[in-house]
């Protein structure tokens, strides 16, 4: 990457010789760049916000007012190791958002492409985030979380550490997380149960009637009868013909190391 030209860099904005900027970034008053970090091409990177050492921004990444990229883990194990963000193309990262670098457990955190991560919100030490993932404003996300594509966590969220969000789930706003929530469901609630299909999400991805037909049999199944999920998964095996969708759920449920929000 060739030296950023001095007319898109603020007067004010303090840009490390370490630093490694495709020439089209543009930054914003204020701004902190520290060496070691990457931005690539596209790139806009907000007044007065942070991007630490060991962050790499790949293409079309937006950094609003204030947001603080890359920072070291709020982890008292953290011994000082080198480690990394990766935010992936396209992704938006809105004013005061908090993302931490990896750990020596994982060494980096990962935020996919496309993703919206809004107000407040806050990605801990090595969790690992799709594409088209949308955090709403104050979600919190404790330490090596995993969130799965399309998924959309809803405002105020605490997610506790090790939870999996699978893909196009939605978790509502203000409710706690504390275990794996599957993939295509809706969940809310105190304490947090499964709802049904996120049939909106869905329908807005253009999944066909005849699969969301057969993932709401398999979830009747799973979630509102009365057997228990080693026999639900069993049943739903052999009497729902295979579809690649549904066997994501089934591997998903059985990997789950936390539990299943039921």
């Amino acid at each position: 990457m060739s030296e950023i030209a001095q007319t898109s860099i603020h007067k004010t904005a303090i840009v490390s010789r370490g630093a490694e900027l495709a020439p089209d970034v543009i930054v914003g008053p204020g701004a902190i760049i520290e060496g070691g970090a990457t931005i690539e091409s596209g790139c806009r990177i907000g007044s007065y916000s942070l991007i630490a050492s060991g962050t790499h921004l790949k293409k079309g990444v937006e950094v609003s007012h204030c947001a603080v990229v890359g920072s070291k883990p709020q982890d008292l194990k953290f011994g000082g190791e080198e480690s990394k963000l990766v935010v992936g193309e396209n992704t938006i990262i809105r004013e005061f958002a908090t993302l931490n670098r990896g750990t020596v457990e994982r060494g980096e955190t990962t935020i996919g492409d496309n993703c919206l991560l809004m107000t407040y919100s806050h990605v801990a030490h090595d969790c690992v985030l799709g594409s088209n993932v949308i955090l709403a404003n104050s979600v919190n996300l404790a330490g090596h979380i995993e969130i799965d594509d399309f998924a959309i966590i809803g405002g105020v969220v605490p997610i506790h550490q090790f939870v999996r969000i699978g893909k196009h789930a939605m978790v509502g706003g203000g409710f706690r997380v504390p275990k794996d929530v599957c993939p295509y469901a809706l969940v809310g609630g105190y304490p947090l149960k499964v709802a049904g299909l996120n049939l909106i999400g869905l329908r807005r991805r253009k999944f066909s009637r005849e699969l969301i037909r057969t993932l709401q049999e398999a979830f009747k199944i799973l979630f509102f009868s009365d057997i228990n999920t080693t026999q639900a998964l069993e049943k739903i095996e052999s009497e729902i013909e295979p579809v690649k969708e549904l066997t994501e759920l089934v591997e998903f449920v059985r990997k789950s190391e936390r539990g299943v929000t039921k």
